[in-house]
């Protein structure tokens, strides 16, 4: 189990190095960069030293050194815990990044705790009433979660909260609050606001879960070991959850592991740009939009490991609940 630990450690390193190196690259794909933007907007604004400011700023950021030099000394200070400088903001993107690590996190535990009491034990109804009237229900409503994209059902929950409600819906604070210090009044005001991101993220999941778990235990109660469980005289009950959902449930420890770490970091960026949310999504698609190599190169970075831990949680997780699995 050690070594299998240490070479997925070590595969993790190369595989962070290689994504972080393809990722500057492609960063640096299209034509001009960011500071060919900004030149944009000053000279449109009538400043007449914006060349000369552009020039500071190439020389701040290192702009004219070879590619390769620039992605060695980012990702040589990126070991070190130094992640570079936003163009955009002018701010070092650990500074940047750590103010919506905490919103993010919060947001994501969210979804992921209404996705999984949700999840499970709607997903065990359907397949142990499979075909009823209940259990059709269920799978149309899976269906058209699995169809409705995110944001675009964030747009429908605007409208209806702006034009029937007559309530503001987006973010994750109400004004007085945004820019507040944290104290108890802007914990409840963050947690009126919480549950509109949360639901509307949880929807896709939890009907994506539903299915699998529906046909997973439906696979399950047909196997051997529970018809040799139910013949021992055990409750349908205590056969269904104890041995049949035991099983079935080892696609979703995959699924959480490896999707719910890199939501933590990323989330639903477009629901997140609708819905204005003060979270690691948006800033990282506006930090491609606008070529903030460092910023954006970081995030990537980050949703890479994170997936790759997850990744190896899981692993472990499912070797420490099946005995049938074994990694050798």
């Amino acid at each position: 189990m050690l070594s299998y630990i240490v070479r997925r450690i070590l595969y993790m390193i190369v595989m962070v190095v290689l994504v972080s190196f393809v990722s500057f690259l492609i960063i640096e794909l299209p034509p001009g960069d960011f500071l060919t933007q900004k030149l944009q907007e000053l000279q449109a604004r009538g400043d007449r030293s914006a060349e000369l400011r552009i020039e500071e700023y190439r020389a701040r950021y290192k702009l004219d050194e070879p590619i390769m030099e620039r992605y060695w000394n980012w990702i040589s200070n990126f070991i070190r815990g130094d992640f570079g400088e936003s163009f955009e903001f002018e701010r070092p993107v650990r500074e940047i990044i750590g103010q919506r690590a905490l919103l993010s996190v919060i947001l994501a535990l969210s979804s992921i705790t209404i996705v999984w009491l949700l999840a499970i034990p709607i997903g065990v109804y359907s397949a142990t009433h499979q075909y009823s009237l209940g259990d059709q229900i269920i799978t149309t409503l899976s269906f058209l979660g699995l169809g409705m994209p995110g944001f675009l059902l964030a747009l429908l929950v605007l409208f209806f909260a702006m034009m029937v409600l007559g309530q503001e819906v987006g973010g994750l604070f109400s004004r007085e609050f945004r820019d507040a210090p944290w104290s108890f009044a802007r914990v409840i005001d963050l947690l009126k606001h919480l549950w509109v991101p949360a639901l509307i993220s949880s929807i896709t999941g939890t009907a994506g879960l539903v299915r699998i778990m529906r046909g997973n235990l439906l696979d399950t109660m047909g196997q051997p070991f529970v018809e040799a469980a139910r013949a021992r005289g055990l409750k349908n009950r205590t056969v269904t959850w104890k041995h049949g959902v035991r099983v079935a449930i080892n696609p979703l420890i995959v699924i959480l592991t490896t999707e719910a770490l890199p939501g933590i970091i990323a989330g639903d960026a477009l629901v997140g740009m609708v819905l204005n949310l003060p979270t690691i999504g948006p800033l990282f698609v506006r930090a491609l939009q606008v070529q903030d190599m460092f910023l954006a190169g970081t995030i990537l970075v980050f949703i890479v490991l994170m997936t790759m831990i997850g990744a190896l949680i899981g692993d472990l997780a499912l070797a420490a609940l099946d005995p049938r699995i074994r990694l050798d």
